[in-house]
């Protein structure tokens, strides 16, 4: 779906909606300079030799200043401000077209609903756009305040993925650790796994894998055409190889968790089969061993005359006892043919 721009750049936003987040216009020495909203509405931004702008997609006055003053076409403008995306990259024009995912680490949130950040990128000009707020760009942030900014726009690029796997790496950690722990306790006898908790990891585990699956393609098309373009340095493109390994370390890890869970799935639907299957057991060593019994009491229990014993005193005595042996000999047998 894409988001219909707002008529000025200057429209009242819902309240609570920021449009500008932060950003920095960095000088030919690489000296990194905060900028605020009015210097993007004015476009006093671009005295600078390399700027970044981080905004908030939702937000209708970042919307129509994309549309209408950012400079950008209105294909790239739409490719930033779509409602689903998965991640790509794709040289445009002049530039390239970042989508990233990063783990949902907002309060209250689930881990595995994955944020979406958005970048338009050339040599000059670098806007990224998110919905909630995502800590990797928060961290490069911090790295341009105190002075360790990138010399290029690449190297911001490879600074924000290498941030976003950065954040991902302990999260799946996690998940691991949690494999780990539900196959020790299927391993405890004195501890039950339920299905419905395996489901919902395994449903988290595919979730993730969903977007970093296709993020390590993206990362590893941007390097490549980057570098093709020299859009990257060669420092840039080994920062940028570095998350593409990163990234496809965490997605086979992730395979293996996976299938891993479905292993565990599986040991967990073999035991309560084999559970059912001794009850089912124990059931029919009871009905065969009752069985006799069933016939002869209700044998005897025929209301009719020429019924045996009737008028004999041990009569009730020697059928308990002929059943107590009859009993005893049907178990014998069971063991013997070690079926108890």
């Amino acid at each position: 779906m894409i988001i219909e721009p707002a008529t000025s750049p200057d429209t009242e936003d819902v309240p609570g909606i920021e449009p500008f987040l932060f950003g920095f216009g960095f000088a030919a020495d690489g000296a990194a300079t905060p900028l605020t909203w009015e210097d993007v509405l004015s476009g006093d931004f671009s005295k600078y030799a390399r700027v970044w702008l981080h905004l908030n997609r939702l937000s209708r006055q970042a919307q129509g200043w994309l549309y209408r003053k950012s400079g950008l076409d209105k294909l790239a403008a739409q490719s930033l401000l779509q409602e689903d995306t998965r991640p790509r990259s794709t040289r445009h024009t002049h530039g390239f077209l970042i989508n990233l995912r990063g783990v949902n680490l907002n309060a209250g949130e689930a881990l595995e609903d994955m944020l979406a950040l958005r970048m338009w990128a050339s040599d000059a000009l670098l806007i990224t756009l998110r919905a909630k707020p995502i800590q990797a760009a928060r961290d490069v942030e911090s790295m341009v305040k105190a002075g360790e900014a990138p010399d290029s726009t690449g190297g911001l690029v490879a600074a924000l993925a290498n941030a976003l796997t950065n954040r991902m790496e302990p999260e799946l950690a996690a998940f691991d650790e949690q494999a780990d722990g539900f196959e020790d306790d299927i391993l405890d006898p004195q501890v039950r796994v339920g299905r419905a908790e395996l489901a919902e990891f395994r449903r988290k585990v595919l979730a993730l894998r969903r977007y970093i699956v296709p993020q390590r393609e993206a990362l590893s098309q941007l390097a490549r055409e980057g570098s093709a373009a020299a859009f990257f340095s060669e420092t840039d493109v080994l920062h940028l190889r570095e998350a593409v390994d990163r990234v496809t370390r965490l997605a086979e890890d992730l395979d293996a968790i996976r299938e891993r869970s479905v292993v565990l799935q599986e040991q967990i639907m073999e035991e309560r089969s084999d559970m059912m299957n001794q009850r089912l057991f124990v059931l029919s060593i009871l009905s065969a061993v009752f069985l006799p019994i069933s016939f002869v009491t209700g044998l005897f229990g025929v209301n009719v005359g020429g019924m045996p014993g009737v008028d004999s005193p041990l009569a009730f005595a020697l059928l308990v006892a002929g059943l107590i042996v009859a009993t005893t000999a049907m178990l014998a047998i069971f063991r013997w043919r070690r079926w108890i």
